[in-house]
């Protein structure tokens, strides 16, 4: 699976001292995620988690959060997962990556990937790749480009499973939300990247910019708006406008409410994820965002 750490209202410090993984490899990173993600399909297995699986999930996350790596890999392990850290050969960054070991229900989990060089103070959730077109491209983008992040990455196709079972933006009962949560619970802020097609309804905006369950916005996420527009990007702002996709129902969303941290959810047009101009400037402006946060 995808996961992550460290906020700007807490005190969790990942203290460089201590021990790093026992695994380690060379990686172009990009490659390793896209080449993961690629694999998914509709008709995909899925299997949640079950109760004791996620609590110890969210303390193997936790502990590696405050840096032991050797107790987070004891409660890792009988899970199938595992951690390794990872240098990018691109950019020589080095990360830390928490995956299955193998085959398995945890192979569809997903994965986590922290900034190995930095508290992290963000985090970038991408609950539909592959179904939201290269919102999982954007989340990679993200973690290269803006400093003291955190990858949280769905493990499967959203339609994948039964009866929804996968569409972990809607259920509290997976891999996804568990870690996001554990996130959340140590106040760090986080943005869901999500993808809408050209529907009459949604065809005036490049994007929809909301908090999720939440009513307002701070000072940052408005700021987000206004550099989008800024750059010719149509907004809609979901505390002050009525929009598409707000987002009300999600359910790491109305967590972040709960644990008073700060969760925002952003639509995207297909021309604003992908590749050319528009898309360039809602990344950039997104990691304009996640690079004040990790300055909080």
């Amino acid at each position: 699976m995808a996961l992550a750490l460290f906020g700007c209202q807490s005190g969790t410090h990942r203290e460089p001292e201590r021990p790093a993984p026992s695994a380690r490899e060379l990686v172009d990173l990009r490659s390793r995620v896209l080449g993961y993600t690629a694999t998914f399909q509709e008709d995909g297995p899925y299997t949640a988690p079950d109760d004791d699986g996620r609590e110890r999930l969210a303390r193997g996350v936790g502990r590696l959060l405050e840096g032991d790596f050797r107790r987070a890999e004891e409660l890792l392990a009988p899970l199938g997962l595992g951690i390794t850290r990872l240098t990018d050969t691109a950019s020589g960054r080095r990360y830390d990556e928490v995956a299955a070991t193998g085959p398995g229900d945890s192979a569809h989990w997903g994965r986590l990937y922290l900034n190995a060089d930095a508290d992290v103070r963000w985090s970038a959730q991408v609950p539909h790749p592959r179904s939201d077109r290269n919102t999982e491209d954007l989340g990679v983008r993200l973690l290269e480009d803006a400093p003291g992040g955190a990858l949280v990455l769905a493990g499967a196709h959203r339609r994948a499973g039964d009866d929804g079972a996968a569409d972990v933006a809607h259920r509290e009962d997976s891999a996804f939300h568990t870690v996001v949560a554990e996130l959340q619970r140590r106040g760090v802020p986080g943005i869901q990247l999500h993808g809408f097609d050209d529907s009459s309804d949604r065809r005036p905006y490049d994007a929809v910019l909301s908090t999720g369950a939440a009513q307002s916005a701070p000072g940052e996420v408005v700021a987000l708006a206004d550099r989008m527009e800024a750059d010719g990007l149509r907004v809609c702002r979901g505390w002050s406008d009525r929009c598409p996709l707000e987002g009300r129902s999600n359910v790491q969303g109305r967590a972040a409410q709960r644990q008073h941290a700060t969760f925002v959810h952003l639509e995207l047009a297909p021309h604003a994820r992908g590749d050319g101009r528009d898309a360039d400037e809602a990344a950039d402006a997104i990691t304009g965002l996640l690079s004040a946060w990790a300055h909080d």
